[in-house]
């Protein structure tokens, strides 16, 4: 287990299969935590500060709400994300907003806000949620791919931007991982999620696709004092399966 006593995070898309388990390893490790999500009820965590990511205001203000809840902000993890699956031609301009918005602004302006409250106390750690998908796009998820090449890119310089100031910034670039929002994604395309889920591990070469504590292992360790020498790295975590 890695140490986070006496260590302050904020965490968005913290209602999320990955986000709570991000949220959960954070607190057994000693950190206190402000969760952010549009219903954050029922999370165990020090701070709740609901809202919506498509919201400008809200997302300029969460850093500094954390800092405020919390009396310090060293680590961010912007897990939040949404996915718009097909091409372009099926992508109507609410999918565009919803993506550019969650996936692409809201960490954006969460970084922008959070830098400087981090540069005042000496530093701190941003992990960002790529994805695999945006290094190396896959078929008929144009603006999901879009949209994670895109922060994956502003991840490595931010990095490079911030190092100077104690701040390292990284990015966990997933593939498939078992959550409640892969799960409807088959279940609204008339697959039995259990049966898809376990389909789709025996493309894996490890015999499995993620769970979402094998994600949140590895945010952990990019905030940790373990990784203290890891700045604008992209870490894929994909089980050795490559896009396809």
């Amino acid at each position: 287990m890695m140490e986070f006593k006496g260590k302050t995070a904020l965490v968005t898309g913290a209602a999320g299969g990955i986000g709570a388990s991000i949220v959960e390893r954070l607190r057994s490790a000693g950190a206190r935590v402000a969760v952010a999500d549009r219903d954050v009820g029922g999370i165990e965590a020090e701070a709740h500060l609901a809202g919506d990511l498509m919201d400008a205001a809200y997302s300029d203000a969460l850093p500094q709400m954390a800092a405020v809840a919390l009396g310090g902000l060293d680590i961010v993890i912007n897990n939040a994300g949404v996915i718009t699956r097909g091409p372009v031609t099926d992508t109507s301009d609410a999918d565009w907003d919803m993506s550019l918005g969650v996936n692409v602004e809201a960490p954006f302006r969460i970084c922008r806000a959070a830098i400087p409250i981090m540069a005042r106390s000496g530093g701190g750690a941003i992990v960002n949620t790529a994805s695999c998908w945006g290094l190396r796009p896959g078929p008929n998820h144009a603006i999901y791919c879009m949209t994670k090449a895109a922060i994956a890119s502003l991840t490595q310089c931010m990095g490079m931007d911030h190092a100077h100031q104690g701040i390292r910034i990284n990015a966990v670039c997933p593939n498939e991982v078992n959550t409640p929002m892969l799960r409807t994604g088959f279940a609204r395309r008339g697959f039995d999620p259990d049966s898809a889920v376990a389909e789709l591990g025996k493309t894996v070469p490890l015999g499995r696709i993620a769970e979402p504590e094998d994600i949140a292992d590895v945010v952990l360790f990019l905030a940790s004092d373990a990784a203290r020498y890891i700045c604008g790295a992209l870490i894929e975590v994909n089980g050795g399966k490559p896009v396809s």
